[in-house]
């Protein structure tokens, strides 16, 4: 199994989209995936889910802020922050259309608005928002979701994503340690572009603190940059308009990799996309050029995780 944390402290960059349509088409090709919705404003959760039903089956017990719950009360040494397995999901519709394909599957845990206040609760629980690395439960909460995707339930599975908030608070950050890679997702724009190279050194300032800590060697983690996504590109004639160009290849100036492949802007289809429960990748008559795009985009993702 591959962890996969996709982030960028810029929003509106196409971060769910691009985790919801790598994972379906991973799924779709045969792997068994499981996406983690760790952003409070659930986008991921409502690509598979209307919110009505969300509201009325999901909210009040069957979503990660209840598991995060158990975390933060987990002070007695029990087995509770074990128990991520129990909020796993199978949304039927896109595997309705996945199981046409094959034996795929894909899974979601969902998200709650009410992540939102977890992360004041784990800040107070660490003794302060500057997640206080004197604090005995320092490491336990940062790895939680790191050992709970440890548990038997979840070897079936080829890949995680993990679905992460545009900012580096607590829930972001065990999504984080949990992970072997991140991907970044952006626009080609100045803002987008400009919150590549302050991601990178948030992470090594988590790494380098986190090491510190555990110490041992066998305990630290390295998750490593697999590249940036770059979405929402302009087309002319010649290729991607000249306003854009110089912004996609801005993180080479830095030395963070970037995919090959981009992503077309469509705002019809991926404004649309999820509200029937079924991303663009595997919608039935959507542009054939956006789910070509999507699918050499997953066939570049195996290829860099090797799964």
């Amino acid at each position: 199994m591959t962890v996969v944390s996709v982030i960028n402290y810029k929003g509106g960059v196409g971060k769910t989209t691009i985790v919801a349509n790598i994972g379906a088409e991973l799924a779709s090709r045969g792997r068994r995936v499981l996406l983690i919705d760790l952003d409070p404003q659930a986008s991921l959760t409502f690509s598979f889910y209307r919110p009505r039903y969300w509201e009325e089956e999901l909210a009040d017990g069957r979503t990660i802020l209840q598991w995060f719950g158990s975390v933060l009360e987990d002070d007695a040494g029990d087995d509770r922050v074990r128990t991520l397995h129990r909020y796993v999901l199978t949304p039927q519709i896109v595997n309705d259309v996945i199981g046409r394909h094959g034996t795929g599957r894909l899974d979601l845990i969902a998200s709650h608005l009410g992540l939102i206040d977890v992360d004041l609760d784990f800040a107070a629980d660490l003794g302060g928002s500057r997640f206080q690395h004197g604090s005995p439960r320092y490491l336990k909460l940062h790895r939680a979701l790191a050992e709970a995707l440890e548990h038997e339930a979840f070897d079936e599975y080829d890949a995680v994503l993990v679905d992460c908030a545009p900012n580096f608070t607590m829930v972001t950050r065990t999504g984080i340690v949990a992970s072997e890679h991140i991907l970044v997702p952006a626009r080609p724009d100045y803002l987008s572009t400009l919150g590549i190279d302050y991601l990178r050194r948030k992470l090594s300032e988590l790494v380098r603190d986190y090491n510190r800590v555990a110490g041992s060697e066998a305990a630290s983690i390295n998750p490593t940059i697999l590249g940036v996504v770059f979405n929402m590109i302009q087309y002319s004639s010649s290729g991607p308009i000249l306003a854009q160009r110089n912004y996609v290849a801005q993180p080479g100036t830095i030395e963070v990799p970037v995919f090959n492949q981009t992503l077309r802007e469509n705002k019809t289809l991926f404004g649309t996309a999820g509200s029937d429960g079924i991303p663009a990748v595997l919608a039935p008559d959507a542009n054939p050029n956006v789910q070509y795009e999507l699918q050499q985009l997953t066939s570049e993702f195996v290829a860099k995780i090797r799964i």
